[in-house]
């Protein structure tokens, strides 16, 4: 015991005087800053005036126009935004719940320059942009350009959200991104954990890609619909998707739904 007494006594001691520190006037009556910080009238990046929001949702991100993003144009820009009007069109004829304001919390798992979300925008919802971190090109600069929400995230580790938070995500080229990285079935057992009962799961990604999650789907006896979509993209080839429904989701307004043309 007395050897310790030298040893604790003096980081007591340093406690008590860090405690009484506290008290000192100085940290007191002091008029606190703001602890908001002003909007810039400019992106403070490019020096571009900034849009109303309704404006800038659509507008050509300044970080798309000054060409500080390589491989990413003006013409890029516009061709994935017309793109994804016409997948979200697409998407609401195979389910017409999304339109119905029945989905609030929806996610896209990999937004890329937010084109799906753009397309989705509505005052009864709110999409919240993932940037996963092993993409090529980090564009979450050009979500918040466009008055989106956005994160990045590493999808072979769990996202941070309460269980049951969103009633619908959307997931382009997820798997196939993350092929090399970790397991499918990691993926969707955490994608199971973060939607809601009544909600769906969209996914949009190569044929066999698609083939092995309705697989992987069904061992977990959850009902599946692959619907293949006539309809051409950059690419010049059709892209299915496969839209994962969940339990008292009326299964009828998918099954009854023909493909989009």
């Amino acid at each position: 015991m007395t050897e310790i007494m030298p040893i604790v006594l003096p980081v007591l001691k340093l406690q008590a005087a860090t405690r009484m520190s506290f008290h000192d006037e100085r940290f007191q009556y002091k008029k606190m800053e703001a602890c908001v910080t002003p909007h810039p009238e400019t992106d403070e990046v490019t020096g571009a005036a900034w849009q109303p929001f309704s404006e800038r949702l659509n507008a050509v991100p300044s970080r798309i126009s000054s060409g500080s993003i390589p491989g990413l144009s003006v013409e890029t820009f516009l061709e994935d935004s017309r793109t994804w009007k016409k997948h979200v069109n697409a998407y609401k004829r195979i389910n017409n719940v999304i339109d119905s304001g029945r989905y609030r919390n929806i996610m896209d798992m990999n937004a890329g320059m937010g084109g799906f979300a753009a397309a989705l925008q509505s005052p009864k919802l709110w999409v919240m942009n993932v940037m996963p971190t092993i993409n090529e090109r980090d564009t979450l600069g050009v979500i918040y350009e466009r008055g989106l929400i956005g994160i990045y995230h590493d999808w072979c580790e769990a996202f941070s959200t309460y269980p049951r938070t969103y009633d619908l995500i959307h997931a382009n080229g997820v798997f196939s991104l993350y092929k090399d990285k970790c397991n499918m079935e990691d993926i969707l057992l955490e994608m199971d954990r973060i939607l809601r009962p009544e909600g769906a799961v969209i996914f949009r990604d190569k044929v066999d890609v698609l083939i092995k999650a309705k697989t992987i789907a069904l061992h977990h006896s959850e009902q599946v619909f692959l619907d293949y979509i006539r309809e051409v993209i950059v690419t010049g080839r059709a892209q299915p998707f496969l839209v994962r429904s969940y339990r008292l989701l009326q299964m009828g307004h998918l099954a009854s739904s023909q493909p989009a043309s």
